[in-house]
């Protein structure tokens, strides 16, 4: 669900603020706050008590006019946007706030929802574009993890500034028309390739309102030492697209998706670069994309991404690869510890493709998985949910609250349950230093990319508490792409059971390298991970040299 965006409408006019005001909450498109300050005393107070996204200002106030309105304004509140609300004898003077950094201005008289919306959006958008791409947690987590590695391993430092940074990256503003058709949208979609060094580039393509190439170069980072731990013959990258695909129809959401492969379409490639699924995208999106591909080409080119339909040369087992390779991993943790699943219990935060077919896989070991969330909450039953029953239930009603026979409890709730395996497969800086002494698990097995930050590892390492690493543990569909890579550039299809073994068998490598590594250098199983995968790209990197 898309976060509500939070609009303080600075105007005396009590008709024109309701007006706006109803504008405001009726779009359909998304979800908007408002409060309204009828002076610019009042207006400034709002926004300083924080979380505001955007102003909408009129200039002409009780307490301040014209141009002077804007620049206290601005000088109290600066990076928040602010839209100037102008009439039609007051548009030069509106000019001049946008010359002296207001985002954009709005006629009063001429003033409609989608005009509205779209106003707030894009100036929301520019700004984040402007000053915030490259400001990510997610990105400052990668980092933070790399030079921990690279520290350890003394890397050279011409190696360790180049990795960094992605080799080439991609930032396009595409158009795509809504059902409406006179409506069209303009979003900010990215593709990034960290390393190019490995063989082509692989990762997947999120759609999601949160996308900025900070997050994307993040996760191409991942990739590029989860390929390298895996043994993959690739580089890592990363797409996305700055937008929320619940908002949008089928229909919108094929000509989204279909207008970022034809912004990135020299970027990709099955030599190249091989997009997969990711947050809000799916095998329908890449069938899509594959498509688009190809319809340039004059020939179907099925290997152009991976995660597409079976009938389209997908992959057996690629849909649920992630999820069965956190199993996979867990399985050999337990083996480790001489754990006995059938009679351990699990955790689950996420239940979209990942955390369900984890949470259907231990399920099916005989594990008790205690609760599961989503986005709108959680559910617990002591003696362990129906994963099946729930599953339909989410297809009913849209989440997992509700089902019955469960009680509900928050994410936050959820994390802190008592259990021996604990799966974070929802979304990045979960645990943190905040919540990491609260957690009553035994393991942790990451099926999201980065949901635990540095400060909270080492919390956890004097707990007692072993994390197996995003690196490692949710590396199945990454790897099942490359089967699904492999089966289709040789046009020779895989059974479920031949692509489950070699899964397996890869994960069960990786695993004793990663464990053996941490044992031999005396760090935890993440730092072990990170030195595998950079070692790798490194001595691939050197033996190559560089050109010219």
């Amino acid at each position: 669900m898309t976060q509500a965006m939070n609009i303080v409408v600075i105007e005396d006019n009590p008709m024109h603020a309701r007006l706006i005001e109803r504008l405001l909450l009726g779009v359909r498109q998304a979800q908007y706050q408002v409060q309204v300050a009828g002076d610019l005393a009042t207006g400034i107070a709002a926004v300083e008590e924080g979380g505001v996204d955007l102003v909408l200002l009129d200039l002409m106030l009780p307490d301040s006019e014209g141009l002077d309105s804007f620049l206290r304004l601005r000088s109290r509140i600066d990076p928040v946007p602010i839209v100037i609300l102008t009439s039609m004898d007051d548009m030069e003077l509106a000019s001049h706030a946008v010359e002296s950094g207001a985002q954009d201005y709005l006629v009063k008289g001429q003033i409609t929802g989608e005009l509205l919306s779209r106003a707030v959006r894009y100036a929301i958008e520019r700004v984040r574009a402007r000053a915030e791409e490259w400001r990510s947690p997610m990105l400052r987590l990668a980092h933070q993890q790399f030079l921990k590695a690279a520290q350890i391993i003394r890397l050279e430092d011409n190696l360790r500034q180049r990795l960094l940074f992605p080799q080439r990256s991609q930032v396009v503003t595409l158009s795509y028309r809504r059902d409406e058709y006179t409506q069209v949208e303009t979003v900010f979609g990215y593709r990034v390739q960290h390393v190019l060094t490995m063989g082509p580039t692989k990762g997947g393509v999120r759609f999601h309102h949160g996308v900025n190439l900070g997050e994307v170069t993040a996760l191409a980072m991942w990739m590029t030492w989860k390929c390298a731990l895996m043994h993959l013959p690739f580089g890592g990258a990363k797409g996305g697209v700055r937008v929320d695909p619940g908002a949008l129809s089928k229909q919108e959401l094929q000509r989204l998706s279909r207008r970022y492969t034809a912004e990135i379409i020299d970027m990709i490639g099955p030599d190249k670069d091989i997009p997969a699924p990711d947050m809000g995208t799916n095998e329908q999106v890449m069938a899509w994309m594959m498509d688009t591909y190809s319809e340039q080409k004059g020939y179907a080119v099925p290997t152009v991404v991976t995660g597409k339909p079976v009938v389209l040369g997908g992959s057996k087992g690629r849909k649920e690869a992630t999820g069965q390779g956190v199993v996979y991993v867990v399985e050999e943790a337990a083996r480790d510890r001489g754990w006995d699943l059938s009679e351990r219990t699990a955790v689950v935060q996420g239940f979209g493709n990942v955390g369900y077919h984890a949470a259907r896989f231990l399920s099916e070991l005989g594990v008790k998985v205690r609760a599961v969330s989503d986005v709108e909450g959680g559910v617990y039953r002591e003696d362990g949910l129906d994963i099946e029953g729930l599953a339909r239930h989410v297809e009913e009603a849209g989440t997992v609250v509700g089902f019955e026979g469960a009680d509900r409890v928050t994410n936050q709730e959820l994390l802190e349950i008592p259990c021996d395996v604990l799966v974070p497969a929802a979304l990045e800086n979960q645990i943190t230093a905040r919540n990491a002494g609260e957690l009553r698990c035994r393991l942790i097995a990451e099926g999201a990319n980065g949901p635990t930050t540095t400060e909270a590892d080492e919390i956890l390492a004097d707990r007692g508490i072993t994390v197996l690493p995003d690196l490692l543990a949710n590396a199945g569909g990454v790897t099942v792409s490359y089967f699904e890579w492999v089966q289709g550039t040789q046009n020779m299809m895989w059974s479920l059971k031949e692509v489950n073994q070699r899964l397996r068998q890869l994960l069960q490598r990786a695993y004793r390298r990663v464990v053996d590594r941490a044992e031999a250098g005396g760090t935890d199983l993440r730092t072990a991970a990170l030195i595998a995968g950079v070692e790798r790209v490194c001595e691939a990197k050197l033996i190559r040299g560089l050109f010219p």
